[in-house]
């Protein structure tokens, strides 16, 4: 008996999937398991396994075409079967279609560059005093270049001529280039940054969100971290030891690790830490499961595979889905502080900066120092006041005093 497929929910946000590529045709045959297409969530691409066997009798979509999360996606059944019926209760023909290109809106074609040219004044007002007031300097260039001072206007006190009015005069100042226009772009919106402009106004508008921010020593961690990659040859991260630091600040602080879910409040028994991936489309955030239980080796290896993964859109749904806490670090992009938008349903997110060389006072003496801020966003309904900040007084102790990583 035929049966009818229906596109899967493959995240846990997803409204909407694309049909990049589809491995069958229709009239041929397929076993369950083999792999029917390739389909772009609003999280990566993936490829869709078949549920039955048999022949391919109906392909709803066209490759780029998106089929809604529920709606008809293909027919399976035997060869030359009647699929009327199942054909009558379609859902309608997708309903949106995915564009690679991006379309620019007209404008003029960019022309050949143009050749630098001096920036030219205003038209000369003769300036019809009797005494002309100009530098010693302007009056020389004026001298030596043949140039009569009443037909020039001063850029300098009380309508003084001096030395770069001269020299506009004569076109020797500097020149400005002449750049070619720039084109308007109209680039439709993808899967991925529908889903995050979606989700991220959610959480702006419904998610009551406060801040706190906290400086922190890093000396120590800057030597800690030369250390271990000099012992152990591979290279950790100033974002693996803020992982590990925020995993085990969240073991002694785990109100900080909770979620709001409406009528009540979860406080997780599990430290999945997610991290912030920028993505061609957007931001990402793959999970460290049970990052307190892992080395910093260990983080840093699975960071660096999820995050590859993450870039070619081979991530897992469950790879990037039920974290209990997130980190977004800008430090890499010399951002020194900034707040981030919560990433539901989590209670917090913390947003870390780059190390900053910066005067600080050392036993009474202004020295070199160098810190680090974070900022911790808190969902108001989840994370007091009292619970963030004790949070972050442990993060910057465990951060101020990084052997406790390793111990």
């Amino acid at each position: 008996m035929a049966t009818k497929m229906l596109m899967p929910k493959l995240s846990d946000t997803m409204d909407e999937g694309v049909i990049l590529k589809w491995r069958k045709k229709e009239g041929e045959s397929i076993k369950q398991g083999d792999i029917l297409a390739d389909i772009q969530s609003d999280k990566a691409d993936m490829e869709q396994e078949a549920y039955d066997s048999g022949v391919i009798l109906k392909l709803f979509a066209k490759e780029g075409e998106g089929v809604k999360v529920g709606a008809p996606l293909v027919i399976i059944g035997k060869a030359g079967e009647d699929i009327t019926s199942l054909l009558a209760d379609a859902a309608p023909a997708p309903v949106a279609a995915k564009q690679e290109t991006i379309s620019a809106v007209a404008s003029p074609a960019v022309p050949p560059a143009v050749p630098s040219v001096p920036v030219q004044s205003a038209p000369s007002v003769v300036n019809n005093d009797s005494r002309i007031k100009a530098s010693p300097l302007a009056k020389k260039i004026a001298q030596e270049k043949n140039i009569d001072l009443r037909t020039i206007n001063g850029s300098g006190p009380f309508g003084r001529i001096v030395k770069a009015d001269v020299e506009l005069k004569t076109g020797s100042s500097l020149t400005r280039k002449v750049l070619p226009p720039m084109q308007t772009k109209e680039i439709p919106l993808s899967m991925m940054r529908k889903t995050i402009a979606k989700r991220l106004l959610e959480s702006k508008t419904t998610i009551p969100h406060f801040y706190l921010t906290i400086e922190m020593n890093m000396k120590r961690a800057m030597d800690f971290r030369a250390s271990l990659n000099e012992i152990t040859g591979i290279k950790i991260s100033y974002n693996d030891i803020v992982m590990k630091a925020v995993a085990l600040a969240l073991r002694e602080n785990p109100k900080a690790n909770s979620s709001f879910m409406g009528d009540k409040i979860i406080q997780h028994g599990r430290i999945d830490v997610s991290v912030a991936v920028s993505v061609d489309e957007g931001l990402i955030t793959p999970v460290i499961r049970n990052t307190d239980q892992k080395t910093l080796t260990e983080i840093s290896s699975e960071t660096k595979d999820l995050a590859k993964r993450a870039r070619e859109g081979k991530l897992k749904p469950e790879e990037f889905t039920n974290g209990t806490f997130t980190v977004s670090n800008l430090g890499m992009y010399d951002v020194e502080n900034f707040a981030a938008i919560i990433n539901p349903p989590e209670g917090a997110i913390l947003a870390v900066g780059s190390i900053i060389e910066r005067p600080v006072v050392k036993n009474g003496q202004i020295v070199v120092g160098h810190t680090m801020k974070v900022t911790l966003s808190c969902d108001h309904r989840v994370v007091d006041g009292a619970i963030g900040a004790q949070f972050l007084q442990s993060f910057k102790r465990i951060m101020e005093n990084p052997l406790s990583l390793v111990l």
